[in-house]
């Protein structure tokens, strides 16, 4: 088995684990502070793996450049607006539903990668896409009767548009620390993974710090105060963001989001376990059509 699956399988894990308790913390924060916790509390983990790559396993740093700390920023800040409109898709939709209209993150960042890097897409691939859409438009009717006219008004509506949108965002992202990450002239993708993961959460923490003294100051003191919850949700998505840079150092992006949907799997327990939310069998169906689209990436 290539070691960038496992590791896949770990960040989808990790990264449905960190959502279940991001929308446990919207309750109490807003969304910006429940976003800025992933960052917030991970960072120093993120600094630390990084300096023990190098006090343990006498792995080298990289030499930074100017390419690389651009494709940080833009992946860094990528991500926060992303998180942000994924943790308010969860108050419109349930915690299921939400992260699938995210799903659509695979398709995009396969266009992405076309645009950005110029990696080609086959015909197969179209059909995909094509497939993953039809998905999204199951989910966004799955609530009223069937009909093209509920079915345009579902699919430009503010909680499809939210989804659809996040999962773009998130598309960019992904590209961004993959190219950010191969820009690195260091001893092997382990280590450049995890100074790009040290550098982006450090940036995103001093970001959204400056952002959120200016806007809401007492949204500091909310994170401060619910420090045990957001611990978590700081350590869970740093280990997660670390699995899935080193995997997408290891492969293309496109692979590696494709078998990331392994997390629908992950997020229906959680939704029937922890929320005791019920989905229909349009919602299920659509959520299978957009796997089906994401893995025809990998098969056609």
């Amino acid at each position: 088995m290539e070691l960038w699956i496992p590791i896949t399988i770990a960040a989808a894990f990790l990264q449905n684990l960190r959502s279940a308790l991001q929308k446990h913390l919207q309750g109490s924060l807003g969304t910006r502070g429940a976003s800025f916790v992933r960052f917030g509390y991970g960072f120093p983990l993120a600094i630390l793996y990084a300096f023990s790559l190098h006090w343990i396993a006498g792995l080298a740093f990289p030499a930074l450049n100017w390419t690389f700390a651009a494709w940080t920023v833009i992946g860094g800040l990528a991500q926060i607006f992303a998180t942000m409109l994924l943790v308010y898709l969860f108050s419109l939709r349930n915690f299921a539903v939400g992260t699938a209209y995210s799903k659509t993150e695979p398709v995009q960042a396969a266009i992405f990668g076309f645009i950005l890097l110029g990696e080609r897409i086959t015909p197969g691939a179209v059909v995909a896409i094509i497939v993953g859409v039809i998905g999204v438009m199951l989910i966004s009717v799955a609530r009223a009767p069937l009909s093209w006219r509920n079915t345009f008004a579902a699919l430009t509506g503010r909680t499809a548009l939210i989804g659809i949108a996040s999962g773009g965002v998130f598309g960019v992202s992904a590209v961004a620390y993959r190219s950010a990450a191969l820009s690195l002239d260091g001893p092997g993708p382990i280590m450049n993974a995890a100074v790009t993961l040290a550098c982006v959460t450090t940036f995103q923490t001093i970001f959204m710090l400056i952002w959120m003294l200016w806007k809401d100051k007492n949204e500091i003191v909310q994170v401060l105060k619910s420090w045990r919850s957001s611990s978590l949700v700081g350590i869970t998505g740093v280990m997660g963001s670390a699995c899935w840079i080193t995997a997408m150092s290891l492969q293309q992006v496109a692979y590696v989001r494709a078998l990331g949907q392994i997390e629908l799997v992950f997020t229906f327990m959680a939704s029937y376990f922890l929320f005791h939310e019920r989905v229909n069998r349009t919602e299920v169906t659509g959520c299978l059509l957009i796997v089906c689209g994401i893995l025809g990436l990998l098969f056609l």
